[in-house]
């Protein structure tokens, strides 16, 4: 018998479970997954890739199993809340493994695709919708879904989603869902906003927390290199040079910065492409997919991608830039040693960043070894921080990360894909 039929699932997710290899709970799944289906709310608190996604998804699928009838026209009996396309995408993929054969329909709504197609798949109803706050608003707006039905709502990734204003969606969206129903919040990290929405929106919830808030995997090995930020393109080409065939993910801070990292690399040799606000969905989606399949080897990416990338084989990250909300270098690094495996989490750090650098360290109370260099005495940055969270703000699709200040000086042509003693680089505000 299967530790997962132990936890009292239902027959068909026991079979779906087996038929994906799966037979063991992870930590955060054992211990969430019997308080669910004892109908508690539930508060769960653990690293990303430890299985947060099937911790919620497999009690919401064993409760609506039981439900009778079909869901009423633009109708759904749960919500999954997340804040990015990517992670939606990711959750609603999951779902589907679980209901795959049943008679579950699973749903999504994300900004950046066609709002009169997903209008046409909500009239029909749907069991289970996944969506970003910003673009299921604009579908009640237009009175395209009700929400009355709704007795199961998810808030995944709940932090990030703070700090893109979610609160005011969630406002507006919490008056309208069914009760009585279950709520179950999931994060990595624990802001004090989160205390104040649990309370408001969790009732006499049961928290489960299987590593501290702030805790990288224990398999993520991390490393520090101190480097001018003159000379930070020329330790990534060094260091993507030692494995070109390992998966590797390089966080840029905006996407403009991002854009002109990936076609600097594409232009010295690298299998490079990259992802963020200023790619259309579907040129985001097929470059995930590329990167998942091998194709390849390199995706720079902006926070958008911080989390929903759940690809096991993501042997490096690469923080080209490090975060100016120390929560999100957990997410970021939270990319590699999944599903049990082993990673590789590689920070540069130039003066203008040691600030930045201490942050991260006293969220996670370690002391992040040092790979090369020495840490500089710590300097203003060359343009303003725009507010204490790095400029954040709500974005309708679900993204919408601010950049504040700009990372990094002009790089060699190499990396920025401009001639040499080229033009001025513009200015990128948005790192989604």
């Amino acid at each position: 018998m299967s530790e997962f039929q132990s936890l009292g699932l239902a027959a068909s997710l026991i079979e779906a479970l087996n038929r994906a290899a799966l037979t063991e709970p992870t930590p955060i799944q054992s211990q969430a997954i019997p308080l669910a289906l004892a109908g508690h709310d539930v508060l769960g608190l653990a690293q990303t890739g430890t299985g947060k996604t099937f911790a919620f998804g497999l009690p919401l699928i064993h409760h609506l199993l039981s439900a009778q009838g079909k869901p009423a026209p633009k109708s759904a009996r749960a919500l999954i809340l997340a804040p990015t396309r990517e992670l939606v995408n990711q959750i609603a993929d999951s779902l589907r493994v679980l209901t795959t054969g049943g008679h579950l329909r699973v749903a999504t709504v994300v900004g950046g695709q066609s709002i009169n197609r997903q209008i046409g798949v909500l009239s029909k109803g749907t069991d289970i919708l996944v969506a970003t706050p910003g673009r299921l608003i604009d579908l009640m707006e237009r009175e395209a879904v009700l929400l009355g039905s709704v007795t199961h709502l998810v808030l995944d990734e709940a932090d990030q989603m703070l700090d893109l204003g979610f609160i005011h969606a969630l406002r507006k969206i919490a008056p309208r869902l069914g009760t009585p129903r279950q709520t179950m919040l999931f994060s990595a990290t624990m802001p004090k906003q989160m205390e104040e929405l649990s309370r408001a929106y969790l009732k006499d919830p049961k928290r489960v927390q299987v590593a501290p808030p702030g805790k990288a995997a224990d398999k993520v090995t991390q490393s520090v290199h101190f480097v001018d930020k003159n000379d930070k393109p020329t330790k990534l080409r060094e260091i993507l040079s030692r494995d070109r065939d390992a998966l590797t993910l390089v966080f840029a801070r905006t996407k403009h910065g991002a854009e002109r990292l990936m076609k600097g690399l594409k232009a010295d040799g690298f299998n490079a492409a990259s992802i963020h606000g200023n790619k259309s969905q579907g040129q985001r989606d097929r470059a995930i997919k590329a990167f998942r399949d091998g194709e390849i080897t390199v995706l720079v990416a902006t926070d958008v991608a911080a989390r929903g990338i759940d690809i096991p084989g993501v042997a490096y990250v690469v923080n080209f830039d490090l975060p100016e909300v120390p929560d999100n270098y957990v997410h970021r690094i939270g990319r590699t040693a999944r599903a049990g495996r082993e990673g590789e989490a590689i920070a540069f750090c130039c003066a203008e960043e040691v600030d930045l650098l201490r942050q991260i360290q006293k969220l996670m109370k370690i002391d992040i070894p040092v790979a090369s260099g020495v840490m500089p005495k710590a300097v203003a940055p060359s343009s303003p921080s725009r507010g204490p969270r790095g400029g954040q703000g709500h974005g309708r699709g679900g993204q919408g990360q601010g950049a504040g200040r700009r990372g990094g000086a002009k790089a060699p042509a190499a990396f920025t894909g401009e001639k040499s003693g080229g033009a001025r680089r513009r200015r990128g505000r948005s790192a989604a």
